[in-house]
């Protein structure tokens, strides 16, 4: 997530050389993309931390510092 990123709601998430952008209400890629496994690990860890992204969202707009959120355990 990027202080000042633009709308909707979204976080990126790289492995290795790829990078995919990922709409935090939907789940859905809207930009980029990742290998299968690597996005469903991705998409798992982004529902169990959905209500945290969008309030992480919300602190990157207002220029408020980020937390990191906790690994897929």
């Amino acid at each position: 997530m990027y202080i000042n990123d633009h709308p909707p709601p979204h976080f990126h998430a790289e492995y290795s050389e790829y990078e995919a952008v990922i709409n935090i209400d939907t789940l859905a890629v809207v930009a980029g993309n990742l290998p299968s496994r690597a996005l469903g690990l991705t998409i798992e860890w982004a529902s169990l931390h959905q209500n945290d992204l969008r309030n992480l969202w919300v602190k990157a707009r207002n220029h408020e510092s980020l937390e990191k959120l906790d690994p897929l355990k």
